[in-house]
């Protein structure tokens, strides 16, 4: 399994090895202990799988407050997304900057968002499906997001406005500026 730094430090993207002959393949694609000597030392407690039918889904970018926050671990078994994690910790060096990356089922990458990232993704294939785990329950009461193409993040995103699949809640978001339940950067 291989771990690599993104332009956000605290984000990485992990692509696990896959062992593949004529019946299919095999790949771990967690490990505590991989993990754990890269420096990451993550429980996860519940896993997510979420599918979209339409090429130009956006669901994002979302996010869980203190005390329920949330990590995620990544990965599409089906199709392709653009994922993105935004740095929403005030007082971060990188606060409302961004890290964009392909994840797929053919690339077998997989994106690691720590708690204090917003988190969102647009689908780039048909019938994408992602699998995700996550390091704390989903708590109604912690839930908040942003606006998923505030002008101020310049995501390029991978599909219009006019023309993206959205949820009645994450059409009506806060863009960031206007966002007052955020994180506060700690430094380690």
């Amino acid at each position: 399994m291989q771990i690599e730094d993104t332009a956000i430090a605290d984000v990485k993207i992990v692509t696990p090895k896959k062992f593949g002959d004529d019946r299919g393949f095999f790949s771990e694609v967690w490990n505590a202990r991989t993990f754990k000597d890269a420096g990451l030392d993550i429980e996860f407690v519940q896993d997510n799988h979420a599918f979209s039918a339409e090429v130009g889904t956006v669901r994002g970018l979302h996010f869980q407050l203190d005390p329920a926050a949330q990590g995620k671990l990544v990965r599409v078994t089906r199709g392709a997304v653009l994922d993105v994690a935004v740095d929403i910790r005030r007082g971060s060096p990188t606060f409302g900057q961004h890290v964009a990356v392909e994840l797929s089922a053919e690339n077998w990458q997989q994106l690691w968002v720590p708690a204090g990232f917003a988190h969102g993704y647009c689908t780039i294939q048909p019938n994408t499906e992602l699998a995700y785990k996550v390091t704390d329950y989903y708590s109604p009461d912690h839930d908040c997001g942003i606006f998923w193409n505030d002008p101020d993040l310049k995501i390029n995103w991978p599909v219009s406005a006019e023309k993206a699949v959205l949820s009645q809640k994450d059409k009506v978001l806060p863009v960031l500026r206007e966002q007052q339940r955020l994180f506060d950067f700690e430094e380690v």
